[in-house]
């Protein structure tokens, strides 16, 4: 029998789940799905979220990307998430062991969407956008899979009899996207059964199979046997739309599509080198010097010779995979022919027409090397590359052209675009006048121009505190500050921003914000908050003052998140493949900040050594006794060369030196909420304790805290498998 259900409650919005939904449908569409459920569940124990509200949230965060995400791609990307994956994600959810029987999620899922059909500006808004009815298909999908009873999902869509009327004259025949990509899902099954039966099997999805077929279709043309100019036409082709197609989802989905599995055969494919060595990414610096742009002589002069002096490219016995390596040098000639006034403009087009016209790929090859090499240029030389740029972005249209050219061109000017747009932002120059009905690409030309960074940051988060949400525009502007910036940078003045909140409400507020913002790369600022900035505050006193309540205990709550989060997906080895690609920046060594020969004085205690009001403060740790150091970790064995486990464990020590001293101070209290948020989160039954690292002196100095004082909390803060641990928990216990 259905229940009649009652409005929510007044606290239904939860920023952290948002943003992160946020998060991973702008920037991780493709990351694998039982790390995103991790993350969820995380969440959601931590913050104590009703399974209905949670739910809700997800579904929220949802809606919202639909209706802001920019026409095309992005809004295909949202599309397929919302749709597709967030229906698989809730059937992990469902499967969890989580001490919830299935029968009560289901139902939770259904009081989710109750509470969701009364959201109706949302929905209509989504409707709208979409041109269809969302939620009818959403529903669908959900009881196909087995997460809505048939009576609920037909209760729940007569519900939604007020929708708004969608087809009108000008949108009549616009086929929705929703109805688009799930179509497409069986169809793209298929298409993979065809090419190869044993594709179910493959462990990067089914967007990692299809690259690892045009993979395999751009290997091809490598081999040439005896061939008229049918069959060289065909094998042109066919090397040229497998290397568009694999350039356009390394750009829409990231490189890890293609590199996170490495070939079967044992050699690296060509497109695989070229990706690795040659295509501009976010993140990544090339080397317009490298050697990989720099084949032999003879190859470069007789494609110079070739590019100047044919009418156009011919097709017979050409091996691709060597002209697109040459490609780059014989660019490099022209450029300093034409600056040297040995070719004229009219030549350079005639040249440029022939790198186009036939095999688009030339010209990508073309214009990664430009763009490498005009980064390297000062503003004043940067103007014949670019104009190069230009002429290789413009379509030839002529009767010569290869097969497809027109489809294949449309392609190419995407790459190109998304390739150059950051370096023709630099000098304010166009890459192209603006084509009516055509979309900029999105989401880029975010920072101000002449504004520090370090303001532009703190708009954008105070904006984003303001609304408490994040959306799609804000998180990019973030992972290019954080890019830009550094991960110190970043994270130091997030915390100062934070710190500057002196109301509980908003600084609970910005704790559930950063911390989702956080998990742009929650490894290297987890690493950077607990190893440097936390120590820099608790050791300091001028910084004292700062940690008072609330934005101490805020302070205090988000790092303990964080820390969870970090030591939980770290050991199940479930970083997200974009935290992956990031390229890792030295903030400082760890091995140096916490050495591994314990005879040395690490710079922490050193730190608290020179504090001349801590007197009792160890001043290294050869100075520590055994038994005041030991942790469950070390008699666990725990590998102390990772750099997670050894800033914990050294966070632990400086913590455990703060409660035995005899200073009190803001810094004292914000250790006092730092060990209860860990308890708290411990008796929520989050996994992977980081209270392993606590030295065991510590418990009878915690049971001096008001809130800590309780058996209950004694076994679950000490590790009772050893005998150590248990002698430890029966003397606090006798003490209480």
């Amino acid at each position: 029998m259905l229940t009649v259900q009652s409005d929510p409650p007044l606290h239904t919005s939860f920023p952290s789940v948002h943003a992160f939904i946020m998060l991973e449908g702008t920037m991780n569409l493709t990351g694998e799905t039982q790390p995103l459920v991790e993350q969820l569940m995380m969440i959601k124990r931590m913050q104590r979220i009703p399974a209905p509200l949670f739910v809700l949230e997800i579904w929220k965060a949802c809606f919202t990307g639909l209706i802001e995400s920019p026409e095309g791609t992005e809004e295909l990307k949202w599309t397929a998430f919302t749709f597709l994956k967030i229906p698989q994600v809730l059937l992990r959810l469902k499967k969890y062991p989580q001490g919830e029987k299935v029968q009560d999620f289901m139902e939770d899922v259904n009081v989710a969407f109750e509470y969701l059909l009364k959201l109706t500006p949302l929905l209509d808004k989504a409707d709208q956008r979409c041109n269809c009815d969302c939620l009818s298909l959403l529903l669908q999908e959900c009881n196909k899979l087995g997460l809505l009873s048939e009576a609920n999902t037909a209760n729940l869509t007569a519900k939604r009899e007020y929708a708004p009327r969608l087809k009108t004259a000008e949108n009549a025949n616009i086929q929705p996207n929703p109805g688009l990509i799930l179509r497409a899902e069986p169809t793209v099954t298929n298409i993979l059964k065809t090419v190869d039966a044993d594709h179910s099997k493959s462990p990067e999805g089914l967007l990692g199979s299809f690259a690892r077929k045009f993979i395999k279709l751009n290997e091809f043309p490598k081999h040439i046997t005896g061939e008229g100019s049918k069959s060289a036409s065909v094998r042109a082709l066919l090397f040229d739309i497998s290397f568009l197609m694999l350039c356009h989802v390394v750009q829409t989905y990231g490189s890890e599509v293609i590199l996170s599995d490495p070939s079967p055969s044992g050699e690296t494919p060509f497109f695989e080198t070229w990706l690795q060595t040659c295509m501009p990414e976010e993140g990544k610096t090339l080397n317009p010097d490298h050697p990989c742009f720099r084949p032999e002589s003879g190859k470069v002069e007789s494609l110079v010779a070739l590019l100047n002096n044919s009418s156009e490219m011919k097709l017979v016995q050409m091996k691709w995979h060597e002209i697109c390596l040459s490609t780059p040098a014989a660019i490099l000639e022209v450029l300093n022919a034409w600056e040297n006034g040995v070719l004229s403009v009219e030549s350079v087009q005639k040249i440029t027409d022939n790198i186009k016209g036939k095999v688009c790929s030339m010209a990508i090859c073309a214009v990664a090397w430009l763009v490498a090499h005009v980064r390297m240029l000062g503003l004043d030389e940067r103007d014949k590359p670019q104009t190069m740029i230009r002429q290789l972005m413009t379509p030839l249209y002529g009767e010569n052209t290869l097969q497809f050219y027109n489809e294949r061109v449309v392609i190419m000017s995407s790459i190109l675009e998304h390739m150059c747009a950051d370096v023709f932002q630099q000098t304010g120059v166009a890459l192209r006048p603006p084509v009516e009905g055509q979309e900029p690409v999105p989401y880029r030309n975010l920072l101000p121009a002449r504004e520090p960074i370090r303001e532009a940051l703190g708009k954008q988060f105070r904006a984003v505190l303001r609304k408490a949400w994040v959306d799609s525009r804000a998180l990019h502007l973030f992972e290019s500050l954080l890019h830009m910036g550094g991960v110190f940078w970043f994270t130091n003045n997030l915390v100062k921003e934070l710190l500057k909140e002196t109301r509980q409400e908003w600084a609970m507020r910005a704790v559930e914000l950063l911390y989702s913002i956080f998990c742009l790369d929650t490894q290297q600022i987890t690493l950077t908050l607990l190893g440097h900035i936390l120590p820099n505050l608790l050791t300091d006193s001028a910084h004292w003052h700062s940690l008072a309540d609330p934005p101490g205990k805020a302070l205090a709550k988000l790092s303990v998140w964080c820390a969870l989060s970090s030591y939980s997906s770290h050991h199940k080895g479930q970083a997200s493949a974009r935290q992956r690609k990031r390229q890792r920046e030295d903030i400082e060594d760890y091995s140096s900040l916490f050495p591994l020969d314990d005879t040395q004085p690490s710079k922490l205690m050193r730190l608290l050594s020179s504090n001349e009001d801590e007197p009792v403060v160890l001043s290294s740790p050869g100075d520590r006794t055994m038994s005041s150091s030991l942790s469950a970790s070390q008699l666990h064995t725990v590998n102390m060369r990772d750099p997670l486990n050894r800033v914990l464990a050294n966070l632990f020590l400086l913590i455990s030196s703060i409660l035995g001293s005899k200073t009190a101070g803001p810094h004292t209290q914000f250790v006092q909420s730092f060990m209860e948020e860990c308890v708290e989160c411990l008796e929520q039954g989050t996994r992977g304790s980081i209270l392993q690292f606590m030295p065991f002196t510590m418990v009878s100095e915690l049971v001096k805290l008001p809130a800590l004082a309780k058996p209950k909390v004694v076994l679950a803060i000490t590790d009772l498998t050893l005998p150590l641990g248990r002698r430890v928990a029966a003397k606090a216990i006798a003490a209480l």
